[in-house]
């Protein structure tokens, strides 16, 4: 089995973290099999030139076939296909190479339509440099165990994770590393304040809520109050949303595009998302194995609403893809802290014994021809506290209302 381009976590997180982020960018239009769904009407527009030339850092770093072959003779001799995958990836240097057995894999997929098994916590970085909570799930057994936004996680399984990637505490938090089902059991260190406490909660199967909207300003029944559009990840069907957002916007309001800690998704989501605000034209450009490709808008966006798109270190790869088309093409002002940096597009491959391969294939670059991979985006205003309020603050100015 091949499959379209995707993007995944780094190595250090490889296995459990691109499950935790799992709303990892999958560029569903790289061609190469069509096995996802894509939009029927081909794109009025032209196909779009190189962007650059491929090069020896753009090149695949491992050859799948290679890695399928590792697996059939372990299969052959009795032994872990999927083992003997990982161990080709993880000596081939493909930072965002990832192998998982089929119930990793089922539980990736389950994951791109919404549903997860964890307890309801989003999480980012704090400005300390500590982990806290970001969001909590309405219904969740987090909000059922009291756990508010702002509290900050400070042990999870007895484990510190001071200082670790926000997407291994997320990882830690759904058991991502053991196959932790529905019903299983985790220990939170959870502190607010001056005052920690230990939580025990049980993991849920859970459905996410990629987008939500809200009333911006202090008169926030006011017709013309700005309105806040919060993409947590680009799942099915979120592009559309956020369309519908735009759509049902008062007339003339701002709005404020939240992609802090989106880690990504299904790039024709963000496609979609981009649509809402362009009339067309170029999205992104990527190289799957040194084929150019390239990703178009729809026509027929709102281009006249003023927008600001809100980014931090936690907007990863598809999210990264969305705000480096609408900042090159002079559609939203961006503020935050500079994004991820996620712009490597991997394919999956079906291995001898079940597992799945997903292997570096090629990058994705802005409109302008920017390479997104190590180096993130910095926003136009660069905040590192208040970025919300400054953030409406500039919409304000726009003329957008708040």
């Amino acid at each position: 089995m091949s499959g379209p381009a995707r993007c995944f976590a780094p190595r250090g997180v490889r296995r459990g973290a691109a499950l935790s982020l799992v709303f990892v960018s999958v560029l569903a239009t790289a061609a190469a099999t069509g096995s996802l769904p894509r939009d029927k009407a081909k794109s009025p527009w032209p196909a779009a030139r190189s962007a650059a030339p491929l090069n020896a850092a753009s090149a695949p770093a491992v050859d799948g076939d290679e890695v399928a072959s590792a697996a059939a003779r372990a299969v052959a001799d009795g032994k872990s296909g999927t083992e003997a995958a990982e161990r080709v990836v993880s000596r081939s240097g493909d930072r965002w190479g990832a192998v998982y057995d089929e119930r990793q894999y089922e539980e990736f997929e389950q994951a791109l339509d919404g549903s997860y098994t964890g307890v309801g916590i989003a999480a980012r970085r704090a400005a300390d440099g500590r982990v806290e909570v970001a969001r909590v799930q309405p219904g969740s057994p987090a909000e059922r165990a009291g756990i508010a936004p702002g509290d900050l996680l400070r042990t999870i399984d007895g484990r510190r994770i001071d200082g670790r990637p926000v997407a291994e505490a997320v990882a830690l938090l759904r058991g991502d590393r053991t196959g932790a089902a529905a019903g299983s059991t985790v220990v939170l260190g959870v502190q607010r304040g001056s005052a920690l406490r230990a939580k025990r909660l049980h993991r849920a199967r859970l459905s996410t809520e990629a987008v939500t909207v809200r009333r911006l300003g202090p008169d926030r029944i006011a017709p013309s109050a700005a309105v806040l559009i919060d993409v947590d990840s680009f799942t099915r069907g979120s592009g559309a949303e956020v369309r519908d957002a735009v759509r049902g916007a008062p007339a003339g309001a701002g709005v404020l595009l939240d992609l802090r800690g989106n880690s990504g998704g299904l790039v024709t989501e963000a496609v979609t998302a981009a649509s809402a605000f362009l009339n067309g034209g170029l999205v992104a450009t990527y190289d799957v194995r040194g084929e150019q490709r390239a990703l178009y808008a729809e026509p027929g966006g709102d281009t006249d609403r003023p927008l600001v798109v809100l980014v931090d270190g936690g907007t990863m790869s598809a999210a990264e893809l969305l705000t480096g088309a609408l900042q090159d093409r002079g559609r939203a002002v961006t503020v935050g802290s500079r994004t991820f940096g996620k712009g490597s597009v991997q394919m999956p491959s079906r291995l001898p014994g079940g597992a799945v391969a997903e292997l570096t294939v090629g990058h994705y670059r802005t409109p302008a021809g920017r390479g997104v991979d190590g180096h993130g985006i910095t926003p136009d205003l660069v905040v590192e506290s208040r970025a919300e309020q400054r953030a409406e603050t500039v919409l304000s100015g726009l003329g957008g209302g708040s």
